[in-house]
């Protein structure tokens, strides 16, 4: 099957279009370039002009869709209406299709037609005048220059300006992409962020809500249930406590207000005080030293939070252990709880807690682990145990 040209441009039809008659205007009125009696012209009269001019025509219906083939066929109509009387918008067209040509065509046409178009206007400034030693022979390499190197020329400058707006435009395009993503990502580790502490502020006065009143709706005894319901009371007081902090922080009030303080390790005896009076028995042994880097006390003290919380939800009977210390530019955080049958109520747990404490310590390029290990004590069994290792240093920490 024989190969089908592209289907042209509307705009490439209405300048085929507009060429042809005014082409065939000029034709009727018999104004040509040259006349008769010149060496040139070897086809004189008017009817040789239109055989060119229809050419040149059909040609820019190819500006767009097929330029360089456009301009081949082009070059030819052409050569050939310079043995004519020529016509002049004959020769308007052609510079349009070396125009086309550069600012459409495939890069290695935009480069190689100007560099050609431009050695062919030198040759023909100085081949004629080196040959004939006249003056008027200049004016050859004047109009090869006009009707070739000028509109390839332009079509090159136009062609840059265009691909450094596309590139422009891609490069704003691909800036408001990774805003974007930067925002997204941004949001996101908000939304973990804002996840971690509320699981952390509020899952331990709730574990131990759900375990106090489970135990008053199964025990039948008055004063049992009694000091249940004051522990369930103290513990809704500070989770909503909490919750107002929280809200406090997230709500816009307009730098009216200063943010509540963050937890410090300087609380973890309150904070063990709570966990004894919700039933635990905590053994503390801290040593944290002075000077702590914020980010490393709030997630040290999250973190042994969060392992009280999960004791008082799943542990066996028995001793709490809780130790900081310093070892090595890093601080040690280790909480250990008796792991195995318990026959107290339970409180349902998600696995979040985990979660946010191996984040919290991810985000300080520390390291962490949690599961059941052998116990070293003389009673055996098993223990679990959280351990985690903050880095103190500010490197670290970026």
């Amino acid at each position: 099957m024989a190969a089908r040209l592209p289907r042209p441009r509307r705009f490439d039809v209405y300048a085929a279009s507009a060429g042809l008659l005014g082409g065939l205007l000029l034709w009727g009125i018999g104004l040509g370039v040259r006349p008769a009696d010149e060496p040139v012209v070897l086809f004189d009269g008017r009817w040789p002009l239109l055989a060119p001019l229809v050419v040149m025509a059909g040609c820019e219906l190819l500006r767009r869709a097929a330029p360089r083939t456009g301009l081949l066929i082009g070059t030819v109509a052409l050569s050939a209406d310079t043995l004519t009387q020529g016509s002049l918008v004959t020769v308007i067209m052609y510079t349009d299709l070396m125009y086309a040509a550069v600012l459409y065509g495939p890069p290695a046409s935009a480069r190689r037609i100007p560099w050609i178009t431009g050695l062919l206007t030198v040759a023909s400034t100085v081949v004629p005048f080196a040959v004939w030693r006249v003056p008027e022979t200049l004016l050859i390499g004047v109009a090869v220059g006009i009707v070739s190197f000028a509109p390839a020329s332009t079509g090159l400058i136009v062609r840059n300006h265009r691909e450094a707006a596309d590139a422009a435009l891609l490069r704003a395009e691909q800036t408001a992409l990774l805003a974007e993503m930067d925002r997204v990502q941004a949001v996101t580790a908000e939304r973990s962020r804002m996840a971690r502490e509320l699981h952390d502020m509020v899952a331990n006065h709730l574990s131990a809500i759900a375990i106090h009143s489970t135990a008053a709706l199964s025990l039948d005894d008055a004063a049992t249930t009694r000091q249940a319901l004051g522990v369930i009371r103290e513990n809704s007081v500070a989770g909503l406590a909490e919750m107002r902090r929280l809200i406090g922080i997230l709500r816009d009030s307009g730098g009216d207000t200063e943010p509540a303080p963050a937890p410090t390790l300087g609380g973890l005896g309150a904070l063990v005080d709570g966990a004894r009076a919700n039933g635990l028995d905590v053994a503390l042994d801290a040593d944290p030293g002075d000077n702590l880097p914020a980010p490393v006390e709030l997630a040290a003290y999250r973190i042994v939070q969060e392992s009280l919380t999960n004791a008082l939800k799943h542990a066996s009977p028995g001793t709490v252990r809780v130790r900081l210390d310093r070892h090595e530019g890093s601080l040690r955080v280790e909480v250990t709880s008796p792991y195995g049958e318990r026959d107290t109520p339970r409180a349902p747990g998600s696995g979040a807690g985990l979660v946010g404490m191996r984040e919290r310590a991810a985000l300080l390029h520390g390291t962490f682990e949690a599961g059941a290990v052998a116990d070293r004590g003389p009673a055996g069994g098993k223990i679990w145990a959280v351990r985690a290792t903050l880095p103190l240093t500010e490197g670290d920490l970026a």
